[in-house]
């Protein structure tokens, strides 16, 4: 009950958040309200078992989400800044050297890897076409010049990063 009442409140303050400034009453219409409340109910009680469980600690610990803030602002916004004028120096030179390298994701759960393989993707010059069973990526790259290249070599500090988010 407590996981439910804790979820619907949340949605609902998010609904409120992302339609404040459309309605009569203060910043909502009365309808809005209504439909927020419905939804957020309806999400709350779908969603309970999730947020109640052993991974709602994780997903509400905030040294976790410093962790995520972290990683958004600098190795993955790092690599992709690098990533994108090595792009185009590649394609104003024609040093192109296409290739899928397979490459040790380091993550022992499915939303690591998961984070690693769109982080990888969304990336310039690479972008993740397999997973699997031992968590391994397939990953198209721009510049294969090794047929076994480290993690490192594609994704930079990405895989140490991701890791330390999610376990």
């Amino acid at each position: 009950m407590k996981a439910f009442v804790i979820t619907s409140a949340a949605c609902f303050i998010f609904y409120l958040v992302l339609t404040a400034g459309s309605g009569a009453i203060g910043l909502w219409s009365i309808y809005e309200i209504i439909a927020g409340l419905l939804l957020s109910i309806i999400v709350g009680f779908v969603s309970q078992k999730y947020v109640g469980g052993r991974m709602s600690k994780k997903a509400l610990d905030p040294m976790r989400w410093m962790r995520f803030f972290v990683y958004l602002i600098y190795p993955l916004f790092w690599e992709m800044l690098k990533s994108n004028v090595d792009v185009a120096i590649r394609v104003i030179t024609m040093d192109i050297h296409p290739g899928i390298v397979k490459i040790d994701s380091k993550q022992n759960n499915d939303i690591g890897v998961t984070l690693l393989a769109n982080s990888i993707t969304l990336t310039p010059g690479t972008l993740t076409v397999d997973v699997d069973e031992k968590n391994n990526l397939y990953v198209h790259w721009i510049d294969v010049k090794k047929k076994q290249p480290k993690t490192e070599d594609v994704c930079g500090k990405m895989a140490d990063w991701v890791r330390r988010i999610t376990q």
